[in-house]
């Protein structure tokens, strides 16, 4: 659950280190390779950095990807700076007219046009720069879902009513609005659910792409993009299990040759870097109550928000440390469930929820998985006002 290099550093990190995010960019440029390998060379692999956009993780998956997508003005810049020679795609809604005046000028190589108003906005914006390139838009389309279709999804950003993307007819309604503008729509995005298996994500793309070919065939549009999004399942109850990128891949391949002339592109981002990310802290204290264990750590849920955000136990792996210098006897807990909370003075400070463990001591190092995306990064990190976990990155 641990790799070695990461375990051997969470061992010998000094108390005053802790709670520590690591990361292994060796681990996931080693993911990384493999998820690319698994995709047709037709396929674009772009990162979506909203998982985590460390610096040294964007540098690490640099080589493998063909770009990022960003979702604020403050990740498209941030991007930019980190890593400057490769494409963003710029999405989100609500963005607002600085942000978009930002894109231009950083020449955001794609923007995903989420609403009628936005398209109008970024055409107004684009005519007052007469000298630059034509700006290359998606469309970002609110597709309904088939029966079941989205069943499995963790999350629905689409598929139904949302603030997220066009509906069909309006996207197909804002055609004329393109007319005479310096924009130059490319193609269609539609993302619309996280945690779908392969089969399933493979479904939605299919059906995705056919809707995009029917109305470029339609309109005479000269599309030459689909963007499917990403959303590939990442399982917190099951650490060692891998979305299967195999089958994906070859499902992408087959649906690519279904409709030449289209470069299809997926944005994964929890799916590339979960794995490759640990939060590790101590035991500060054990103690019974009411006839269940409880072991409260340094840190917590406003560093580590995804237990309490997704509602599922973090998985962890115990690293016992044996030095023990109080003169009183080391609180543990032998051979039973316990619950793993934080130093929050509130009930949702919770990061495991009644655990088996063989032994667990005060003392003892836990080192929290699958903590490298939707981590530190969605975190209320201000709240008590609690000192910043250290960062280690591990080349």
């Amino acid at each position: 659950m641990i790799t070695p290099r990461a375990a051997a550093l969470a061992g010998r990190l000094p108390a005053g280190d802790l709670p520590s995010y690591l990361y292994d960019l060796a681990a996931l440029g080693e993911h990384a390779r493999a998820v690319r390998a698994a995709l047709p060379e037709s396929v674009e692999l772009s990162y979506a950095a909203k998982a985590n956009p460390a610096p040294e993780i964007l540098t690490a998956l640099a080589p493998y990807v063909s770009g990022y997508e960003v979702s604020s003005g403050g990740e498209l810049a941030h991007v930019r700076e980190a890593v400057p020679g490769l494409p963003l795609a710029f999405g989100g809604p609500g963005k607002t007219e600085d942000e978009l005046r930002l894109a231009l000028g950083l020449r955001t190589e794609r923007i995903h046009a989420e609403s009628e108003s936005e398209l109008r906005l970024l055409a107004a914006l684009a005519a007052e720069r007469p000298g630059d390139a034509p700006v290359d838009v998606l469309l970002r389309v609110n597709l309904p879902a088939g029966d079941g279709e989205l069943g499995g999804a963790a999350l629905a950003m689409g598929g139904r009513p949302s603030p997220f993307g066009l509906d069909p007819r309006r996207a197909e309604a804002c055609l004329p609005l393109l007319r005479g503008t310096r924009l130059r729509l490319r193609g269609i995005h539609a993302h619309l659910a996280s945690g779908l298996d392969a089969p399933a994500l493979l479904a939605v793309a299919a059906r995705v792409t056919a809707w995009a070919r029917a109305l470029d065939e339609r309109h005479g549009l000269g599309l030459t993009e689909v963007n499917v999004g990403g959303g590939m399942a990442v399982d917190y109850a099951r650490p060692h299990a891998r979305f299967d990128w195999a089958a994906y891949g070859a499902g992408l391949a087959a649906l690519a040759a279904g409709h030449p002339g289209y470069r299809l592109r997926i944005e994964p981002g929890r799916a590339l870097t979960a794995h490759s990310g640990w939060y590790v802290t101590e035991v500060l204290d054990i103690k019974h109550s009411h006839g269940e264990a409880f072991a409260v750590v340094r840190g917590g849920t406003h560093h580590l928000r995804t237990p309490a955000a997704k509602g599922h136990d973090q998985p962890f792996t115990v690293l016992p440390t044996d030095a023990w210098e109080r003169p009183w006897p080391r609180p543990a807990a032998l051979d039973e469930p316990v619950t793993i909370s934080g130093q929050l003075c509130t009930p949702k400070d919770v990061l495991a929820r009644a655990v088996p463990v063989a032994e667990l001591r005060a003392g003892d190092r836990i080192a929290f998985a699958m903590a490298g995306a939707y981590a530190w990064n969605i975190s209320h990190h201000d709240f008590l006002m609690h000192p910043a976990p250290t960062f280690h990155f591990l080349s």
